[in-house]
């Protein structure tokens, strides 16, 4: 766990969250400022700055298992879903511990990613 780092916080249970998923290697939680009526990020319990670090496999899948059980339980599976992962800034990461969002509940639009209202 990174000291600073709040998803690395609120995957430890320091600091509170809507936890929507949670095993051994991931957590998955409500993003605070959502941009899309389901916005959930995904995040590896263990700290890593972003996809380039060495994240080891294991951890991968169960981020990509952890997204299979979240849209199945919030019924984006039926009408479609966005993953994004930023990374660096120029990217828009903004706190810099890997994390997959995922975005659905309305038409969303075509372009690469959400703005903000």
């Amino acid at each position: 766990m990174s000291e600073n780092c709040i998803f690395c916080k609120i995957a430890a249970g320091k600091v509170p969250s809507k936890m929507v998923y949670q095993d051994d290697l991931v957590a998955a939680f409500q993003d605070a400022n959502p941009l899309t009526p389901v916005h959930i990020l995904v995040v590896p319990k263990k700290h890593y700055e972003n996809i380039l670090d060495d994240i080891p496999s294991e951890v991968l899948e169960a981020m990509v298992h952890a997204v299979s059980v979240i849209v199945k339980q919030t019924g984006i599976d039926k009408t479609g879903f966005r993953l994004i992962t930023n990374t660096g800034d120029d990217a828009g990461q903004t706190v810099h511990h890997f994390h997959i969002h995922i975005m659905g509940g309305r038409k969303l639009d075509p372009s690469a990613g959400e703005k903000r209202d």
